[in-house]
């Protein structure tokens, strides 16, 4: 019996030994270098290494740094009450935008508005309810059509715009916000894509021409009102001259209030010449998206057409100088501040009108 109980303890003790042995090595272990040490792993499990990870991270945070320190902290509410169509209300909520931003204040968008432009494009502007637009005193301020001194310098927190403004001056310094706000949603510019890539046939080379021809009531309101013209053959000709004659394969996509006029007058002898409003079921945002989905853009007059060119980003030709000099369009209008510097212009015909003086 003595000899059982000495063995048990022998072991007991040959146990707590081995124990304390592994914790001293572990602890010492710790202070060596392990790199010492070589393991036989197979190489095929060795990932490789992205040497520009840390350096391409470093960047961006830094940069992120950056961009916090310089945001702007927006205060008081801002909006903007417009009538008229699609290229109006572009127009007035991209200046709502511009101004907004120059002064340091937060835009809104109004029911209305987002009821117009919300089902076609991905508007990310917060929404003011109208039980509490209603509610508020608002600062009512009145736009011309292009930016002066003064608009940098609005004051009040709960301004209320209004007008017809739609002048790139207003709102270029933050154009890549613009178009962000007016992409279209996903399910029409996958409509848009299909009707082009069918449209391109067995062209190699194909550049996408949008155009927009302006009629419908401006046929009777520019020469009656404004002393005007809208675009006429020659120059829509004129145009697509210019395009056929710098690329191997255009193809011209016409959009217009006026499309039996197009067909009646546009040459389309070369079949580069396509009207998508007959098969598609054709709406102005419809039509817009199309357009902004081509390489460059022909416009003629409106707003329509100069939404067409500026979401587009390519090369634009524009009517140029369709009003005469003594039009009253010109007391609120400005061709240098409607139309881009980069912008090609081809002046109209007035002859008609010039001699009727």
């Amino acid at each position: 019996m003595a000899m059982n109980k000495i063995f048990k303890c022998f072991i007991i003790f040959l146990i707590l030994a081995c124990i304390a042995g592994i914790s001293v090595f572990f602890k010492l272990s710790l202070r060596f270098n392990f790199s010492t040490i070589h393991f036989n792993i197979p190489s095929k499990i060795c990932l490789p290494i992205n040497n520009n990870y840390e350096s391409n991270r470093s960047n961006s945070v830094n940069k992120a740094d950056n961009q916090l320190q310089n945001v702007k902290k927006y205060t008081g509410m801002w909006t903007v009450g417009t009538n008229g169509r699609l290229g109006n209300q572009m127009g007035a909520f991209s200046s709502l935008l511009g101004l907004a931003n120059i002064n340091g204040h937060q835009p809104y968008i109004e029911q209305h508005m987002y009821n117009y432009l919300a089902p076609y494009f991905q508007i990310t502007v917060p929404l003011i309810h109208n039980e509490v637009a209603n509610k508020i005193k608002w600062k009512h301020y009145w736009l011309h059509d292009w930016i002066s001194p003064e608009h940098k310098k609005i004051e009040g927190e709960f301004v209320k715009f209004s007008g017809y403004p739609n002048s790139w001056t207003f709102y270029h310094h933050i154009r890549d916000e613009i178009r962000k706000q007016f992409t279209v949603h996903e399910f029409i510019r996958e409509d848009v894509n299909s009707y082009l890539q069918k449209i391109k046939g067995m062209r190699k080379n194909v550049t996408y021409i949008g155009v927009h021809v302006r009629r419908g009531d401006y046929v009777h309101v520019m020469p009656n009102t404004w002393k005007g013209v809208v675009a006429d053959r020659d120059y829509l000709e004129k145009a697509m001259k210019y395009f056929r004659d710098k690329y191997q394969e255009p193809v011209f996509v016409i959009t217009s209030d006026g499309l039996d006029w197009c067909k009646s007058n546009l040459d389309n002898s070369r079949g580069d010449i396509y009207f998508p409003g007959d098969v598609t079921s054709s709406t102005p945002a419809v039509d817009l998206a199309m357009l902004i989905h081509c390489n460059h853009t022909i416009m003629t007059i409106g707003t329509f057409g100069f939404w067409a060119g500026y979401l587009t980003g390519g090369e634009v030709i524009y009517l140029d100088k369709y009003v005469l000099p003594n039009s009253p369009f010109l007391n609120v209008f400005k061709y240098e501040a409607f139309y881009l510097p980069e912008w090609i212009g081809i002046p109209a015909n007035l002859s008609t009108l010039q001699k009727a003086e």
